[in-house]
């Protein structure tokens, strides 16, 4: 694995930002509103956030406010990034960045302000990743973290005072590939998560069949010369040859971590304790061998895990979560549409909504908090190739 430093000289390139009203709706979720009605939240109103691949008519980032007691939505503003396939807002909701997911110089991390109450974002500035196509973008708050699928990386942005990015202080190049030669020729880092602890960044490497692990400095910000991340271990973690390790996620109370595996459509049950993986389960979501598993996600009760798949039989895996053992026992299937590459969970557990990407829409379910089953409401959010669906705190 090498490191390469780049200097953290304070050059933002700026940006116009480009707002231009005007996202499809269904006819069941269109509401006409005026502008007093649209700007700010009432209670069970979320501002959504949704990126996509703006290879079609789509423009880029578009915000939305979701009414997360009845599903209904209403679209707000929207802005000119290109193919903003992966984002993430801040903690206090004021600033979003986002990837622009290219396989040439354009890949590039965004840094974008952005006002709550009437969903408008403001362009800031855009880092070069020093990696082919940014696919995961996370923030702790003092510095952004993209994984660089075709670059084979993770680049490290300081966050300055405003919000915006400086250069990339670190990019973290991973070597190496498996034993599928069509998809594992090399590394395709997919993930990066910070564990439930705060204290290590975990990083799925699809190519290489493994889960990277850094220690996480705490100090180092804009005022200070130190990494985000120290030196880390080659593995925390590695899978059986083939299984293409794609997403991770952590159960509410932090002891469990479940690894969807996009090659062999598995979902890998670890328990998690201070930075070390131990495997409980494999247990299948993908029964048809796709090869195209992609998402996963744990309702806010900790009761259920959802993994999506895509290229046959397009849909998402339900699981029951044991509350005692974390271990995982399938209780059903929902077919979606056409690729669906991401989804959330409303943060009352009520929703799950569904980024159907080769359908062009955002498919909205009633989640049963007994068990765990979805129901089609039918109030699809129209939009070209959506990929990522994000709820600002």
């Amino acid at each position: 694995m090498k490191k390469k430093f780049l200097s953290k000289t304070l050059i933002f390139n700026s940006f116009a930002a480009v707002c231009i009203l005007g996202i499809s709706i269904s006819s069941c979720t269109s509401k006409k509103k005026t502008h007093m009605e649209t700007t700010g939240t009432t209670e069970n109103e979320l501002t959504m956030l949704v990126g996509t691949y703006t290879s079609g008519t789509s423009k880029g980032i578009y915000s939305f406010r979701f009414n997360e007691k009845d599903g209904i939505a209403v679209p707000l503003s929207e802005i000119e990034i290109e193919n903003p396939s992966y984002l993430v807002p801040s903690a206090d909701g004021k600033f979003v960045y986002a990837v622009s997911e290219f396989n040439d110089e354009r890949a590039a991390a965004n840094a974008l302000a952005f006002d709550k109450e009437k969903g408008t974002f403001q362009l800031l500035n855009s880092q070069k990743t020093g990696g082919e196509d940014p696919c995961y973008i996370i923030t702790n708050g003092k510095n952004v973290v993209t994984a660089n699928y075709s670059g084979g990386s993770i680049s490290v942005f300081p966050i300055a005072k405003d919000g915006s990015l400086l250069p990339a202080s670190d990019i973290l190049k991973f070597e190496g590939s498996g034993v599928d030669k069509e998809r594992q020729e090399k590394s395709h880092l997919h993930c990066i998560r910070i564990t439930p602890d705060g204290k290590y960044l975990f990083a799925d490497n699809l190519g290489t069949d493994q889960i990277h692990k850094y220690v996480i400095n705490p100090n180092a910000d804009i005022t200070n010369q130190e990494s985000f991340l120290k030196e880390g271990q080659p593995a925390a973690y590695k899978v059986k040859a083939g299984s293409g390790p794609r997403h991770l996620t952590f159960a509410p109370n932090g002891n469990y971590a479940y690894l969807i595996n996009e090659l062999s459509g598995t979902v890998i049950a670890f328990e998690y304790k201070d930075g070390n993986l131990k495997e409980m389960q494999t247990i299948t979501a993908d029964t048809v061998g796709a090869k195209g598993s992609a998402d996963i996600h744990i309702s806010p009760d900790g009761k259920f895990l959802y993994a999506s798949n895509r290229l046959k039989a397009d849909g998402i895996a339900i699981f029951r979560i044991h509350p005692d053992n974390g271990m995982l026992t399938k209780t059903g299937y929902q077919l979606t549409g056409i690729h669906p590459r991401n989804f959330i969970i409303t943060p009352n557990g009520k929703y799950l909504l569904v980024a159907c990407r080769d359908s062009n829409v955002i498919q909205v379910y009633e989640r049963d908090p007994d068990t765990g089953l979805l129901t089609d409401v039918h109030r699809d959010i129209k939009i070209d190739k959506p990929v990522c669906i994000r709820f600002v705190p």
